[in-house]
């Protein structure tokens, strides 16, 4: 019954981000029609893509609530200042193994572990690849948010800056940052608490 469970919610966040990815393409689009008709023809998709969305949302909302132990994880996850339902939903769908890994193998399994590269040009830099990235992604838009809203990851940040750090390499550490501390929190079954500050 719960692989049954486990399945559908795989399904389902996978379709919500299908849905996402035809409603940005459709958004492109609106930008470039000229002609009434194609925008008036685009309106209506969008529309539809809006309704779409909200439906699987609710599918999702209420399959994560039929099972207590999902239901646990999610309002955990979502004490953390910047995870919101999208992210503890897809956390849930597609990192089941969160809480059960060490720091290093969970940010591995994402893809946001650096690997030092050595490869003729970038002799030193350290690289991200790999994992998984539809995760990847949804870590990424909830750090943005956790960049400006979480007094904890936007220390972090604030600091790597100062350091004179490329935006993209200090936006993958606080990635990685944020992603350690959930770990923590669901290994440890303990609601967000500002480490900073303890």
């Amino acid at each position: 019954k719960t692989h049954e469970k486990q399945d559908e919610l795989d399904q389902l966040v996978a379709r919500r981000r299908q849905l996402i990815g035809l409603r940005t393409s459709e958004k492109n689009r609106q930008q470039q029609a000229d002609s009434k008709a194609v925008a008036k023809s685009i309106a209506r998709t969008l529309d539809h893509l809006r309704k779409d969305i909200r439906r699987i949302d609710e599918e999702i909302r209420k399959l994560v609530q039929s099972d207590d132990q999902w239901k646990g994880r999610a309002e955990l996850l979502k004490t953390a200042p910047g995870i919101g339902e999208v992210t503890s939903t897809t956390l849930i769908a597609e990192l089941p193994e969160l809480g059960d890994l060490n720091r290093q193998q969970i940010s591995a399994l994402v893809g946001v572990a650096p690997f030092n590269c050595e490869s003729g040009t970038i002799r030193g830099k350290q690289m991200i690849y790999g994992g998984r990235k539809s995760v990847r992604n949804t870590l990424y838009m909830a750090t943005l948010t956790a960049m400006r809203f979480n007094p904890t990851i936007r220390a972090f940040s604030e600091r790597l800056s100062s350091q004179g750090k490329p935006y993209k390499v200090v936006a993958t550490a606080c990635m990685r940052k944020l992603l350690v501390i959930l770990n923590a929190m669901v290994k440890e079954n303990k609601p967000w608490k500002n480490p900073e500050t303890t």
